[in-house]
């Protein structure tokens, strides 16, 4: 059987459910789903000018309304889950997004939804001291509990257009001399582009079976070769160094202050050097964070990808929020 021209004639007839669509890896997947003639339907809450948002329904996430976040869901397919917070502040924490996804895999079941696609993390563990990668573990757990069809993804680290973690180590390495690793930088990442994350996702949608799958891409560094790799390809002279993971902190809350962002958090910083951000499972995208990088050189790193401004401000696109 030709698996396209079957995900195409059954995805004429169903309705598909993409939680923020108008943000990072939802409005990929939305595309996609739009591209193959699927019906989508997006439950959000922000108002952020988006190309998508003629082509889609836009439903709110009732996180306070049980009735009206089942209705959201019914009729619905498939439902991919990109609802987290990166980290706690002000309005939003960790707890609050654990509560709203238990709230919304429940609503999914009463709504008759076939299969959940969940954007989860690369080494979840339940027992983590990172409250991170524990909360995504419980909603794994919730997920697996819950008698659906679903496919868990656990990406490394997405790179692409508009992404934060290594558009923001070019825009250091653009801007200062010396750039700081975390202890020796001898701890791995696994980076997986957008597009290839966003074209697992919707394959994902289609099928039946219950899984795992770390969402990684064709290259593996260490923290240091990446950033070497990075200022290379940048053609910048830059003496990076390593610094107890204290000093890299702080000077990072430095810099997050002139930005008005957290840069990062003391979590991120120790899952990162943990090897949290590193996988040895097979490569699930083609795309190489190099390539991508040469291509984009002119802009990479040119202006600051605030997380922050992001988070507060639901009514600007990204571009509008660069610093």
């Amino acid at each position: 059987m030709n698996l396209s021209l079957e995900c195409r004639r059954v995805s004429q007839s169903v309705l598909h459910v993409v939680t923020g669509a108008f943000g990072y890896s939802g409005s990929r997947i939305a595309q996609r789903l739009l591209d193959r003639g699927v019906t989508v339907r997006t439950l959000t809450n922000s108002r952020r000018p988006s190309p998508l948002a003629n082509r889609v329904e836009i439903l709110p996430l009732a996180f306070d309304d049980t009735a009206k976040l089942v209705d959201s869901l019914r009729d619905a397919d498939v439902l991919y889950n990109t609802y987290w917070i990166r980290f706690n502040h002000g309005d939003f924490t960790r707890q609050q997004a654990i509560r709203n996804s238990l709230k919304l895999f429940d609503a999914a079941r009463h709504a008759g939804v076939r299969r959940i696609v969940h954007v989860s993390i690369a080494n979840p563990d339940e027992n983590s001291p990172f409250e991170y990668y524990s909360g995504k573990a419980w909603l794994e757990r919730a997920i697996r509990e819950s008698g659906l069809s679903h496919c868990i993804l656990r990406p490394a680290v997405l790179f692409g257009d508009e992404d934060i973690l290594v558009n923001n180590i070019a825009w250091i390495l653009r801007r200062f001399p010396i750039f700081g690793l975390f202890g020796d930088g001898s701890y791995g990442i696994r980076p997986i582009h957008i597009n290839d994350f966003a074209d697992l996702a919707v394959r994902q949608g289609f099928e039946t079976e219950s899984l795992a799958v770390d969402a990684v891409g064709p290259e593996r560094f260490t923290y240091r070769e990446l950033v070497r790799e990075i200022a290379r390809i940048l053609k910048l002279r830059r003496l990076i160094l390593p610094m107890p993971s204290a000093i890299g902190y702080h000077i990072g809350r430095a810099i997050g202050g002139y930005v008005r962002d957290m840069v990062l958090t003391r979590d991120e910083i120790g899952a990162l050097m943990a090897g949290l951000l590193d996988s040895n499972a097979p490569s699930t995208g083609e795309t190489r964070l190099t390539d991508w990088a040469r291509e984009n050189a002119a802009t990479l790193g040119r202006y600051y990808a605030s997380e922050l401004s992001r988070r507060s401000d639901r009514h600007q696109s990204y571009t509008a929020l660069q610093r």
